[in-house]
């Protein structure tokens, strides 16, 4: 089954390669992440957005999730169809072939008691009733439906979460939020409502089967409990580039949450390096092996995906949406693997290079490892260049 990215950021491809030079922390990352999204208007968000999601099936992924707040103009002000960036991704996904699930997000503030600066004034609908109106004239299209986010409890605040909360029950539709990503999160957390994110978002009434923590890196043993009913979004290959930390996900997974992935800010597009990530972190950081199997990860990167992205789930079987992977076991990284162990082969040890074929929703996307009708490379280069001004 093809594999499923449960939390993305388009934008934030351009960033790749670019944020390494000299010591820095995630908050200066942010910084450059944050100039990125200055630079995009409705037309370079489209041209990037379909060339990364083209990068991403040649990976092997066939559903992303992506996690959307560049709603408006510069300052702030809406464009003419003020779901016109959210449109923008649509007609990127339909153009590449990709099953997305749009997950329109709240952003109200630059942290607790403080108001969006320059930049973020695009994100915000300036109020919760704001955005749930906005987002109420959103319909799924095609291989295009529709989800609800909140951006954290850092940026948007208690009581607006609650009311988030109550518009995505009420539409049937799940409901992600990063979660503790950095403890500079939970500490403002604390001294604002002196409460962890997991027990602010707890008390909101956001947590639950239809919800989504996104990172989920440092938790309390309370926090950890109380996850045990929602989903958890592990982007390992983010959290490594940005020196976030090692979540304590074998935790999370005995409290009960169901376990997801994404590659999140795109410093890699590899969902078997996403999938394996998971474990060999784990090693390093407990110094023993084995805390998951391969069929474990294999469930990471399809069912926990599209449970929680509100989807069928992937499968190869009669009624399942037809989205699926074709891989080279006879290349250079798989041969010689044994037959009786295939799961943990492809988990371990294949990469995009052995992706082959990709079918989405019964239409050949990728063939011989190449997107059907898009020069992915091609196309981001001349989306990056435009963002960047190179």
């Amino acid at each position: 089954p093809g594999a499923v990215n449960a939390h993305s950021h388009a934008f934030h491809r351009v960033l790749r390669s670019r944020t390494h030079r000299g010591r820095d922390s995630f908050w200066s990352w942010r910084d450059q992440m944050y100039a990125a999204a200055a630079a995009l208007d409705p037309e370079s968000y489209r041209a990037l957005a379909r060339a990364v999601f083209a990068e991403m099936l040649q990976a092997g992924y066939t559903t992303v999730g992506e996690f959307h707040y560049l709603h408006h103009a510069s300052q702030g002000a809406a464009y003419a169809d003020p779901n016109e960036m959210s449109h923008a991704l649509a007609a990127a996904a339909e153009d590449a072939g990709i099953r997305l699930v749009l997950l329109d997000t709240l952003y109200l503030a630059g942290g607790p008691g403080v108001g969006p600066d320059a930049t973020q004034v695009r994100f915000s609908d300036g109020s919760v009733e704001a955005w749930a109106e906005r987002t109420s004239a959103l319909s799924a299209s095609g291989l295009v439906t529709h989800g609800l986010a909140v951006h954290s409890v850092r940026a948007v605040p208690p009581d607006a979460i609650t009311v988030a909360a109550q518009a995505a029950r009420e539409r049937g539709v799940p409901l992600h939020a990063h979660v503790s990503e950095q403890p500079r999160e939970n500490e403002e957390s604390l001294a604002a409502f002196g409460r962890s994110p997991v027990e602010v978002l707890r008390d909101a009434g956001a947590l639950g089967e239809d919800f989504t923590a996104v990172h989920a890196t440092h938790l309390t043993h309370g926090d950890i409990s109380a996850l045990g009913g929602s989903h958890v979004c592990v982007c390992a290959t983010t959290e490594r580039d940005l020196a976030d930390g090692i979540g304590p996900i074998p935790a999370l997974r005995e409290a009960g949450a169901v376990l997801c992935m994404g590659s999140d800010s795109h410093a890699v597009i590899d969902p078997f390096e996403e999938a394996r990530a998971i474990e060999l972190d784990e090693r390093l950081g407990s110094r023993r092996r084995g805390a998951f199997t391969g069929e474990e990860l294999l469930a990471v990167m399809t069912t926990g995906g599209s449970s929680a992205l509100g989807l069928p789930a992937v499968d190869l079987v009669v009624g399942a949406p037809a989205d699926f992977v074709e891989v080279d076991t006879a290349g250079v990284r798989l041969a010689g693997h044994d037959p009786a162990a295939l799961v943990d082969a492809l988990v371990y040890a294949a990469a995009p290079g052995d992706v082959r074929t990709v079918v989405v929703a019964g239409a050949e996307r990728v063939r011989g490892g190449a997107h059907t009708s898009i020069d992915a490379a091609a196309a981001l280069d001349r989306a990056i260049r435009q963002v960047v001004g190179a």
